[in-house]
């Protein structure tokens, strides 16, 4: 990669990035859906691929309006997270295994609303008016999707999975996980 100089080339490139991630998200997000062993979140799974895309066709508007090639740079991140996902798929038993997805997919949302915050600033600052429409539609059903799974993750999958298997033998209080980085408080 050559020295990045300019915020126009750092924007170009986060694109690309993005671009990337999302590409590799319409693989994971098929195996996601038919790993999960709960109806609502296979659903969820699906909805986010048919959202994801949307955001890959968005990120293709602004390429052509900005003339440049859409094209992706790989996205180690992203690599990282779908190769994460992918264990916790492989390595876990329902009911468990739904709530690893969710953790796992929200470091995903995490790591795209993070992305897709900062691409739609320098767009901002660099007076790309559709471009930020654009980068704000999809940062908002970013944040959307995070919601839902952070439901889906309050009101069933924690509590089976705090339930299952044989643990230490006695089940704690329930606890509300916001995120997979968040503080728990617990329930009277």
């Amino acid at each position: 990669m050559a020295n990045i100089s300019t915020l126009n080339e750092l924007f170009v490139e986060e694109l690309r990035d993005l671009y990337d991630a999302e590409k590799q998200l319409t693989k994971a997000l098929p195996k996601m859906a038919k790993a999960a062993s709960s109806d609502k979140l296979r659903a969820a799974f699906e909805e986010h691929l048919q959202q994801t895309e949307g955001h890959v066709e968005r990120l293709e508007q602004i390429f052509e309006a900005l003339g440049e090639k859409a094209t992706g740079k790989k996205c180690a991140a992203m690599a990282g997270l779908v190769k994460e996902g992918d264990e916790i798929a492989s390595e876990t038993e329902p009911p468990v295994r739904d709530a690893g997805l969710i953790a796992a997919a929200q470091k995903v949302e995490h790591y795209e609303i993070a992305g897709y915050g900062a691409a739609r600033t320098h767009a901002e600052l660099l007076g790309q008016e559709d471009a930020v429409e654009l980068l704000e539609e999809t940062l908002e059903e970013e944040k959307e999707t995070d919601a839902k799974l952070t439901e889906l993750a309050e009101s069933t999958a924690n509590e089976e999975a705090a339930g299952s298997g044989s643990g230490s033998g006695s089940r704690r209080a329930p606890a509300k996980t916001r995120t997979a980085g968040s503080s728990t408080s617990r329930r009277s």
